[in-house]
């Protein structure tokens, strides 16, 4: 029947391509999306004083939730263990720690999404001088929780940006808080 009418079979055949990319474009629509997240805090110390802290990533201390760090790895390819107050770990590989730019990236190898419900993810704190205080900026990238499609609601991309979001401005107060307070 499709020989009797001229180019129907073309039309047919432009009209199922058409379903399909139309298909598969409604299920990439699920598909994750790299999250960037940038928070910052000014802090009442020198940025030689800050940078003591976020210069050594082992001393974990006020990174929101984290019980200790410890430094594992060799010393060109630093890895170090943070250890929770739940007993979970999140591990993180030293990707450039750089003194005199005072800027840390790191890569985390290892974490629970329980935890931190991030997939992929690589982050820079840098901290910059302003006047007699300091200026402490924390860039991060990574994918949500679950890397498949139809994520369940505690894991898709909002409310993996919204929980990690909330971790990184939570980490950078207790730095605050910790230097305006002891000073170290």
């Amino acid at each position: 029947m499709l020989k009797e009418i001229p180019g129907l079979k073309r039309i047919a055949w432009l009209a199922a391509a058409a379903l399909a990319v139309t298909t598969f474009g409604a299920q990439a629509q699920h598909a994750p999306t790299r999250r960037k997240i940038v928070e910052s805090v000014t802090i009442d110390a020198s940025a030689d004083k800050v940078w003591t802290v976020i210069g050594n990533p082992a001393d974990a201390g006020w990174i929101e939730n984290v019980a200790r760090g410890e430094r594992q790895g060799s010393a060109d390819k630093p890895v170090f263990r943070l250890t929770l107050k739940n007993g979970h770990v999140i591990v993180e590989e030293s990707r450039k720690l750089d003194p005199e730019r005072k800027s840390f990236g790191y890569y985390i190898l290892e974490n629970d999404v329980s935890d931190l419900p991030a997939k992929d993810y690589s982050a820079t704190i840098s901290v910059q001088p302003e006047g007699a205080q300091a200026r402490v900026e924390w860039r991060a990238a990574f994918y949500r929780g679950h890397p498949n499609n139809d994520p369940p609601p505690e894991l898709n991309d909002e409310n993996s940006e919204k929980r990690v979001r909330a971790w990184i401005h939570a980490s950078l107060e207790n730095l605050k808080a910790r230097l305006e307070k002891s000073g170290s």
